[in-house]
């Protein structure tokens, strides 16, 4: 008998995935937790019936929540990540030379350890010299260590749950007043088929913050619609400003200084989304 796995991505749309076994399920003291495996796309992170992460797709999203703003700043030394518990935007940052430490803050601690046993090839930089794991709030943390990091990256879950609060005004206060002078930050900011609204309003939420804001894409097919945004905050550096001759190769699967300078090219509808 043929197992599936469905996501009700909207109240109208699910996705689904045939289902080889599940290898881990848990109910931790934030939300249901699985690892199964997947036919189509290997290996899968599920946290209360939503895809958060696959072996095969996960480069994109990783990638980009993270390179974008570290090639952007002139020297990112301290970085912060909220969330993102599976380790991949942690495995990002550590490529960069100037980075001396990264400050990773999971609220759900189980998240971290069901990804270093089944996902090893995202959470592989987790033991590293230059991380540091905090399981912890992320919105307190930001409020409670101010002027610390050159960049901070919100790697959170939907909008719902233990995550509704890292997509407020509030809390892009706090974590302004946690960056330093020249500092930015990164958040996943869904999908602009399905979640408009929520898109304009961190637009404007954030621009009424930091001096520029700006809205990034990338294409990740287990996410609904596929094209997802990416918003950034900055205190002084422009992400169009870099000068993409001068951004050092590294080993990445999508990001390159190409894209790096194309994701900012908004399609007409997205660009209405910011008006």
């Amino acid at each position: 008998m043929d197992l599936w796995f469905e996501e009700f991505q909207t109240n109208d749309m699910v996705i689904s995935c045939r289902v080889l076994r599940t290898l881990h399920q848990e109910k931790t003291p934030f939300q249901n937790l699985a690892v199964i495996e997947t036919v189509e796309f290997g290996r899968m992170l599920v946290l209360d019936n939503v895809i958060q992460t696959t072996v095969k797709d996960e480069f994109v999203y990783h990638e980009m929540i993270t390179h974008v703003a570290l090639n952007t700043h002139a020297k990112p030394e301290k970085v912060l990540v909220i969330g993102g518990g599976d380790g991949g935007a942690v495995r990002e940052i550590v490529k960069h030379r100037s980075v001396e430490e990264v400050v990773h803050c999971e609220i759900d601690g189980a998240v971290i350890e069901a990804s270093k046993k089944y996902l090893p090839e995202i959470s592989c930089a987790l033991d590293n010299h230059k991380v540091k794991i905090v399981v912890d709030d992320g919105i307190k943390y930001v409020r409670n260590n101010k002027k610390s990091f050159d960049i901070i990256i919100i790697d959170s879950t939907d909008p719902v749950g233990p995550a509704e609060g890292l997509f407020s005004a509030a809390f892009y206060q706090d974590i302004f007043d946690s960056l330093r002078d020249d500092g930015m930050f990164v958040a996943q900011t869904e999908s602009p088929f399905f979640n408009g609204s929520l898109i304009r309003r961190i637009n404007k939420d954030v621009s009424g913050i930091f001096p520029l804001t700006r809205l990034f894409l990338g294409n990740i097919p287990t996410y609904p619609g596929g094209l997802w945004t990416f918003t950034m905050g900055s205190k002084k550096y422009d992400p169009l400003d870099v000068d993409i001759t001068k951004i050092k190769e590294m080993e990445t699967k999508y990001y390159c200084p190409a894209v790096h300078q194309s994701c900012f090219v908004l399609p007409p509808f997205v660009k209405t989304l910011l008006d």
